[in-house]
């Protein structure tokens, strides 16, 4: 009973009072309230941007170590093919094949480079003495079975200068103790991480009767390390202060890096954290996140590395040191604090001025109303200055004691009245902004497309002139060489390739502009022939058969649609399930009757599937989660083209677990009178 009595009497009783704590109260509990929030989502939003932009890094570096990786596969199956290897082997001339594989060792530059015979016998080699291989790596397997190969491999120091003399030196690394590493008794890591590999020499008929084994040492390659951190962080990318670096790791050993430990000196032999070191190469998982770096605190991104056995032996990191942004940080949460201190302190100080002056009229109302309520008849505010709304309501203080009654009475009547009004009003404003916005957002999409096409048009034009005088060119360059252009058939294969590429993505951006003007012809198709047609034209994305393709064709019902464009279709989507298993996996194709409707057609891979805040972004215009590659218009236009007949596309997505996507089709669209036409 004290205690509520003692609680009561902490609560403000007075008009004054109240009014004082109401001012005061909300600016109190507000600011605290809105700078622990500041402090909260400020730095979770923080930690997820770098950790985003430091995923996008490392992804832009492992793009360009593996496209690095392919271009050497490509380089040495290029020397593998070339007429001065078959020549010379043909000829049985290994001294004189010696030769052609040291200046192509040094063009290509590899460390060492071996002709191998299919039985495993050293036919000719820049540092390898005649005679059987002692042990058949997985690489040289595969470029024995016909399939060019590369992969990293750990070479022991016997066998690095089995291969190349005097290799082991290079590879030779002392460890320097490093904070926060795994506790280790070595102090000397001998071994090399080799970028190795091999590609087949085939006969007129297409039989292996040679195959060529080269590899590059990573150890100390200083300039690819360089290369990757300037292209992940060009001049001009990160704050002042910050410093992009990037690493390739043997185990937990940093082998090539552009970290420093001091005056210049790079940190060669130095060892990762601990925590880090479980994290990747123990478990197989991507760090992303702050790490400790040498003797820094650095925003990191590391992958592990696996050789050609499928081990991880290696990691792969980018990063970027955290002191600046994390100054960025300190420096805009103070001074949003203090602004926001400054702007309670200035608010409490105007809500004090002005309650005082609140007070003083409702202070003499309540003293007229206390004298009337005594009984005195003349008792009147009298003469308050100023002419706010208070000291207005305090002069009609005094008539409306004499006709109290018929004043309650008219003033709750224009009170209804004015609730009425203002409802009304509310009702036809709220119509009136909404036309306005739906009218504002047409106009706003039509002066979007519009452009879009324009702008569409006139840089297809632009890009369609110069793509034709490349190819016409290229006729040229063909025409005139004759059989001399052998040597570079393979470059102007490439630049061909490119040349329909640049064409194919003109095509998607004015099909997404001008639909209406690609629209074809409707026909009866049969879903079975436009899928197994279609999976023709991608076979060539599967020759390393790594992919295996199941086929259940259940659907017995034609289709209304254009068949060119059906394809189109299918094709995009084969592609878009094959690029979805980089490393191999099951493609399955299936149709079925949709009752009787028409017809469904999955295509199901087991690739690494659509993250769940992508699945309903997916079919947007220019979204697309290749960011090296992508267009973003490819299941766009497939979903619009499906759509224009009266069809369907959907997406069943888990991550990690594949993707189906289901076109669904009708047999008799809206507009179609149900006759193929020829």
């Amino acid at each position: 009973m004290l205690f509520s009595e003692w609680l009561r009497g902490l609560l403000p009783r007075t008009v004054r009072q109240k009014i004082l704590l109401t001012a005061l109260v909300p600016p109190l509990v507000s600011i605290p309230l809105l700078l622990g929030f500041l402090f909260y989502w400020a730095n979770d939003y923080y930690n997820k941007l770098l950790d985003f932009k430091v995923h996008s890094d490392l992804m832009v570096a492992d793009q360009y170590f593996h496209n690095l990786m392919d271009a050497k596969k490509g380089q040495l199956q290029g020397l593998a093919d070339s007429r001065q290897v078959w020549a010379l082997l043909k000829a049985k001339r290994y001294d004189a094949m010696v030769g052609v594989l040291r200046q192509s060792r040094d063009s290509l530059h590899l460390e060492f480079l071996n002709l191998l015979s299919p039985d495993g016998q050293v036919m000719a080699a820049t540092g390898r003495a005649p005679g059987r291989i002692s042990h058949v790596w997985p690489v040289v397997e595969r470029a024995m079975a016909g399939n060019p190969a590369v992969a990293l491999d750990v070479f022991t120091p016997a066998e690095l200068d089995h291969d190349a003399p005097g290799l082991a030196k290079h590879a030779y690394l002392s460890l320097i103790p490093t904070s926060y590493a795994a506790p280790s008794e070595r102090n000397v890591e001998t071994s090399g991480l080799m970028l190795h590999v091999a590609a087949p020499v085939l006969d007129a008929s297409g039989r292996v009767v040679a195959v060529l084994e080269g590899g590059t040492l990573l150890n100390g390659n200083l300039r690819l390390v360089d290369t990757i951190n300037h292209i992940v962080y060009p001049p001009g990318t990160l704050p002042t202060g910050s410093a992009g670096t990037a690493t390739l790791f043997l185990g937990d050993v940093r082998i090539a890096t552009n970290v420093r430990l001091f005056q210049g000196k790079r940190a060669l032999g130095t060892r990762v954290s601990e925590t880090v070191r479980n994290s990747v190469l123990e478990r197989g998982k991507i760090w992303l996140g702050r790490a400790f770096v040498v003797n820094n605190w650095y925003i990191s991104g590391y992958e592990p590395l696996t050789d050609s056995y499928g081990r991880r032996v290696g990691m792969l990191y980018v990063g970027f040191l955290e002191a600046p942004y994390a100054a960025a940080k300190r420096d805009v949460v103070m001074g949003i604090s203090v602004l926001l201190l400054v702007l309670g302190m200035l608010g409490a100080w105007f809500s004090l001025r002005w309650t005082t002056g609140i007070f003083r009229p409702l202070g003499r109302m309540y003293q007229t109303m206390a004298a009337a309520e005594a009984g005195d008849g003349n008792a009147r505010v009298g003469v308050v200055g100023g002419d706010d709304e208070l000291k207005k309501l305090a002069r009609h203080f005094d008539h409306l004691l004499d006709i109290l009654g018929e004043r309650n009475a008219q003033l709750m009547q224009w009170a209804e009245n004015l609730d009425v009004k203002v409802a009304r009003r509310t009702i036809d404003l709220q119509k009136a902004n909404e036309v306005l916005r739906t009218t504002q957002r047409q106009l706003v999409m039509a002066g979007k497309l519009a452009a879009i096409g324009q702008l569409t048009a006139g840089v297809a034009h632009e890009i369609n002139n110069p793509v034709a005088v490349i190819q016409g060119n290229l006729d040229v360059i063909q025409d005139v060489l004759g059989g001399k252009s052998a040597p570079v058939m393979n470059e102007i294969w490439l630049i061909q390739e490119q040349v329909n590429r640049i064409r194919l993505i003109v095509t998607k951006v004015l099909q997404f502009a001008r639909p209406a003007e690609f629209a074809g012809y409707v026909e009866a198709v049969d879903v079975n022939d436009a899928l197994q047609d279609s999976l023709l034209l991608v076979k060539h994305m599967m020759r390393d058969g790594t992919i295996a393709v199941r086929e259940d064709f259940g659907a017995n019902q034609w289709v209304g649609i254009n068949g060119n464009e059906l394809q189109q279709v299918l094709v995009n989507l084969l592609v878009n399930a094959i690029q979805a298993m980089p490393t191999g996996g099951k493609l399955t194709l299936r149709t079925r009757n949709w009752e009787d409707k028409g017809v469904c057609i999955d295509i199901k891979d087991s690739g690494q599937g659509i993250k769940a805040q992508d699945i309903d972004r997916i079919f947007d215009p220019f979204f697309t989660t290749k960011k090296r590659h992508g267009t973003g218009l490819g299941l766009s236009i497939s979903y619009t083209l499906v759509e224009r007949y009266g069809g369907r596309i959907t997406v069943q997505s888990n991550e990690g677990k594949g993707s189906v996507f289901t076109v669904w089709l009708l047999r008799e669209p809206e507009y179609w009178d149900g006759k193929s036409e020829d």
